[in-house]
C-alpha cells in the first residue's frame, strides 16, 4: 500500500518576499537568520500563508510605491507650470491625466513588486468591488466631469461665474480650482464655494468670461420732473465715462426707464473687461461721479412725497379744538 501524499504547503500571497528574502540571506548570514526568524512567525489559512516579514515587506513596498508617484506628481506639476506652449486650461486638463497614469503605475508596480497573487484573493473581489463601486461612485462621478469640463474649456480656472448661498442670494466669483471632486470659487468677499463638479455639468451655470469676458451692468437713478432731461442724460453719460474701469468700446448708453411716483428714472449701462474685480465698485465711481455733477448744474435728485388726507371726524375735530386752544393759551 502505497504512503499519502503529503500536504501541499500553504502558498504565499506576496510571493516577492520569498526572492527578497532570499536574495538578502545571501548577500548576509545575520541578517538572514533575522528574516528567517521574522518568516517564522506566520499565519497559515487554508491555502495561503502570511508571515511577518511578509507584512514588513509589504508596508516597504507599498510606502515606496507611495513615494515614488508622489514624487513623479510633483516633478511632472513642476514641468507642467514651465510649459509656455500649454494655457491654464490644457495645463490643468495634462496634470490631472498625468497624475491618473502616475498612480495607476504606481499601483501595477508596488503589485509587481510585492508579487501579489491576485488570484488568492477572488473570494473577496466581488464584494470589494461591489463595495468600492456604491462607496466611490459619486467621486468617480466628479472625477470625469471636472476632466470633461476641462477638455471642452466650458468651465476653467479663471472664469467668473454665478453662484448662490444656502439662503438662495445670487453673488458671483472666480474660478480658483478644479479638483478632483469639486470646483473652488471664491466671491469679492473671500467666501469660497466647494461646488461637486457634477452639478456644473448637470446644471445652468452662468458663465460671465466663457467667450468674452466684456460684461455690461446697469446703474439706476432718478431725477426730478423739472430737470432739463437731455442735460441730465449728458451728465449721466459723463459721470460713466470718467469711471477708471468703463470701457470706451462699447460706449456707456442712457435709457429712460420708467416715470415713477417721485422721479423719472434712468439706466445707465456701462461696459467693464474684468468683473473679477467686482461690479459694486465701479457702480458706486458712477454714482460718486454723477452725484457732483448734478450737484454743479443744480439737477435735483428727488425723494418720496406724500400727501397726507385726514377725513373728517368727531376725532379729528377734537384733536384740531385741542390744538387751536393750546395755540390761544400759548
Amino acid at each position: 500500500m502505497s504512503a499519502p501524499a503529503p500536504a501541499p504547503a500553504p502558498a504565499e500571497i506576496v510571493s516577492g518576499a520569498d526572492s527578497a528574502r532570499a536574495d538578502i540571506a545571501a548577500q548576509s548570514e545575520t541578517i538572514g537568520d533575522i528574516i528567517n526568524r521574522l518568516d517564522s512567525w506566520a499565519l497559515a489559512v487554508g491555502d495561503w500563508r502570511v508571515s511577518a516579514f511578509d507584512v514588513l515587506f509589504a508596508v516597504a513596498a507599498v510606502l515606496l510605491a507611495l513615494a515614488f508617484a508622489w514624487f513623479a506628481t510633483r516633478m511632472t506639476r513642476s514641468a507642467l507650470r514651465r510649459l509656455t506652449a500649454l494655457d491654464g486650461t490644457q495645463r490643468v486638463l495634462t496634470e490631472k491625466i498625468a497624475t491618473i497614469v502616475i498612480w495607476v503605475a504606481a499601483f501595477f508596480v508596488g503589485v509587481d513588486l510585492l508579487g501579489i497573487d491576485l488570484t488568492a484573493l477572488t473570494v473577496f473581489s466581488g464584494a470589494f468591488g461591489l463595495a468600492i463601486g456604491f462607496g466611490l461612485q459619486k467621486t468617480f462621478g466628479n472625477l470625469i466631469s471636472g476632466i470633461i469640463l476641462l477638455m471642452d474649456k466650458s468651465i476653467k480656472p479663471g472664469d467668473v461665474i454665478a453662484v448662490s448661498d444656502m439662503a438662495g442670494n445670487h453673488t458671483f466669483g472666480q474660478i480658483r480650482k478644479i479638483g478632483i471632486r469639486a470646483v473652488s470659487v471664491t466671491t469679492r468677499d473671500e467666501r469660497e464655494y466647494l461646488i461637486p463638479n457634477e452639478n456644473l455639468m448637470i446644471n445652468q451655470v452662468e458663465n460671465w468670461s466663457y467667450s468674452s469676458k466684456n460684461v455690461r451692468f446697469q446703474v439706476n437713478v432718478g431725477v426730478s420732473y423739472d430737470v432739463d432731461m437731455e442735460l441730465a442724460e449728458r451728465l449721466m453719460l459723463e459721470a460713466a465715462k470718467k469711471a477708471r474701469r468703463v470701457l470706451d468700446t462699447p460706449p456707456p448708453t442712457v435709457w429712460m426707464s420708467e416715470y415713477g411716483d417721485n422721479s423719472v428714472n434712468f439706466t445707465i449701462h456701462c461696459w467693464i473687461t474684468d468683473p473679477e474685480e467686482g461690479v459694486g465698485n465701479v457702480r458706486s465711481e458712477v454714482l460718486k461721479n454723477l452725484w457732483w455733477l448734478f450737484k454743479e448744474h443744480g439737477i435735483e435728485i428727488p425723494f418720496p412725497q406724500r400727501d397726507l388726507n385726514l377725513r373728517d371726524n368727531p376725532q379729528v375735530r377734537a384733536l384740531i379744538a385741542a390744538l387751536e386752544s393750546r395755540m390761544e393759551t400759548e
